[in-house]
């Protein structure tokens, strides 16, 4: 059970970030940042496949935070080709560390948000690190953990 969705902002590196936290009842496992896919495609923290992973995270004892990259939404700034978004996604889970604490951290991104993952990955300590359809041909895709799980339709473009 959760406690539904909540909708705020919090500061960025350019600007506001718009973010929607899903929480659920009880003590926290962790917190999970679930990244977006691509700004200039019409990707948002609204998205089917984004929604999904929060709720699921949620389910499994998380705060699950989407956050709308700079320039999508209500989020101030305009697209930076991954490097700003990467900053942005680091101010969304500083803002996220305030309000829940020091918890696990898991990472998850769809398309264009699992670049951003791959190197929000190396710049933090992530426990779990979860990419969906992650577009490596059209982005310069990090080196990820063994462990990463990724999921890809057998159809999708790689």
């Amino acid at each position: 059970m959760t406690r539904g969705e909540r909708r705020s902002s919090v500061a960025g590196p350019a600007g506001r970030l718009e973010v929607a936290f899903n929480v659920p009842e009880g003590s926290l496992r962790g917190i999970a940042l679930i990244a977006h896919p691509h700004p200039l495609q019409g990707g948002t923290l609204d998205n089917k496949v984004v929604q999904t992973l929060a709720k699921t995270f949620a389910a499994l004892g998380y705060a699950a935070v989407r956050f709308n990259f700079r320039g999508v939404g209500q989020s101030v700034g305009q697209f930076d080709d991954g490097i700003g978004e990467t900053d942005d996604a680091l101010a969304a889970l500083a803002a996220a560390k305030l309000e829940f604490g020091e918890l696990p951290v898991a990472l998850a991104g769809f398309s264009f948000g699992s670049y951003v993952q791959t190197r929000v990955a190396h710049a933090i300590t992530a426990e779990r690190l979860v990419l969906i359809g992650p577009a490596v041909k059209r982005f310069p895709v990090e080196a990820v953990a063994p462990d990463t799980i990724v999921i890809h339709g057998e159809e999708d473009d790689v």
